[in-house]
């Protein structure tokens, strides 16, 4: 193995620890809810609160990895995203511990003897936390896999990469039932256990990754049209960039809403709503997410095999619409009782969700090298931007309805939309022409 793919299989290590720590609340949040008394209008807040520190801290992120060299600033928001996973374990002695300076700027006051009061502030305040730090990740992974790889190659590091989620999230729900039992309290004990894995991981990128591995290529982009001895760089910000930054920022929204969607409410919606046990919900999840990584792993290389026939664009278009057609089948899944063909219809789903984000990823790092950083950001505020307004109404409207069906229709034709975008602002001629990376 060569040493650009050892560092993807350090990257995917990366994100399976953060998909970890993200996942372990959707997994415990049934009893820390019956014992904590939090509500899902609670619960949406609190994944809000994630999604928007998450969106904000993108920005910051992003603009610090094009500054800063990845080698570095990766290990410091894994160290901070892993401390605030710990947190989350002690989230209401926390949230009790702090009441009196929230309130000082918390909406409505908290009051330090109402336990649901100061449990839903300390695990909002963990999780916003969390989402800061996560952020990080995907600044700094897709500056790796950029400077790392071809764009040939890109599409099947990127899923590398990407199944990082799907192995976090099938080890979480493992972890999760060998911890966790029926006894009160024993739902912290994940997230120690979880949130400190992530020092291991820093000693090892430390010791196998150089400075230089993730240097930008002596490489500037001009007007092809121009002659002589100093053609004139072109900008950023330019019509076809604008274009396709334009289809990005609705292809990130669609796919993000659709896998957020799945990651934070399916545990809770197989439980509760269609009367499965904890523990066989836990085991589905393992199943769920083996799909995904599946999924992920077939897109990426899948279109790595297509683009000898029909282009590095036409083998995006089909996979991703390949993809985005197996998440409709959510719309059959919205409608059926607990049993096989809901089941059934939900690992679909996840196949094919999961298999949207290589091709996204790499369609990102077709823009410029030199601000990967920043455009990575900014998808990534403008997509958790959406889902954090997301998980707020469906947590008023699982509260009001008792239903999470009306999300699940609606999520699955999300894709659809990012397709189109894709389509339109895309245009192959472009591809062909190739654009210069500012």
């Amino acid at each position: 193995m060569t040493h650009k793919w050892k560092i993807c299989g350090l990257l995917l290590l990366a994100l399976l620890l953060n998909y970890m720590d993200r996942q372990t609340l959707s997994l415990t949040i049934s009893p820390i809810s019956r014992e904590l008394g939090l509500s899902n209008s609670q619960y949406g807040e609190i994944e809000r609160g994630f999604s928007l520190a998450f969106a904000y801290g993108g920005l910051v992120a992003g603009l610090l990895v094009d500054r800063f060299n990845v080698r570095w600033l990766y290990p410091l928001f894994l160290l901070g995203w892993s401390i605030a996973g710990v947190a989350t374990g002690y989230a209401d002695w926390i949230g009790r511990t702090l009441a009196p300076f929230g309130n000082l700027w918390w909406s409505g006051g908290i009051d330090p003897q109402n336990t649901t009061e100061t449990s839903y502030f300390g695990f909002w305040l963990c999780r916003t936390l969390l989402g800061a730090f996560e952020a990080g990740q995907w600044p700094c992974a897709l500056v790796a896999t950029q400077r790392l790889l071809s764009a040939a190659d890109r599409p099947a590091g990127n899923s590398v990469l990407q199944s990082g989620a799907s192995l976090g999230a099938i080890l979480t729900p493992i972890v999760i039932e060998g911890l966790v039992t029926d006894s009160q309290g024993s739902w912290r004990l994940p997230y120690p256990v979880i949130g400190l894995a992530g020092l291991a991981w820093i000693f090892l990128w430390l010791g196998m990754t150089k400075n230089a591995d993730f240097l930008l290529k002596p490489k500037e982009s001009f007007d092809p049209n121009m002659h002589g001895s100093k053609p004139r760089e072109l900008p950023f910000f330019r019509p076809e960039i604008l274009f396709r930054l334009t289809a990005l920022a609705i292809v990130v929204i669609a796919i993000n809403a659709i896998w957020q969607f799945y990651r934070a409410w399916m545990p809770k919606m197989l439980e509760e709503q269609h009367g499965y046990s904890a523990s066989q919900v836990r085991w589905f999840v393992v199943l769920y997410f083996i799909v995904t990584d599946v999924g992920c792993l077939t897109s990426g290389f899948l279109a790595r095999k297509l683009s000898a026939r029909v282009g590095n664009h036409g083998a995006r278009v089909v996979v991703f619409a390949i993809c985005s057609l197996l998440c409709i089948q959510g719309t059959i899944a919205s409608i059926q009782p607990g049993g096989p063909l809901l089941l059934g219809s939900l690992l679909v789903v996840g196949f094919g969700a999961l298999g949207l984000f290589p091709i996204f990823y790499s369609l990102t790092q077709e823009l410029s090298e030199r601000h990967q950083g920043k455009v990575t950001g900014f998808l990534s505020f403008v997509a958790w931007i959406t889902t954090a307004e997301m998980q707020k109404r469906i947590g008023q409207h699982v509260d009001k309805t008792s239903s999470h069906a009306d999300g699940l229709f609606w999520i699955s034709l999300f894709p659809l939309a990012g397709l189109a975008a894709f389509l339109l602002l895309w245009p192959p001629q472009r591809e062909k022409q190739g654009i210069p990376s500012p």
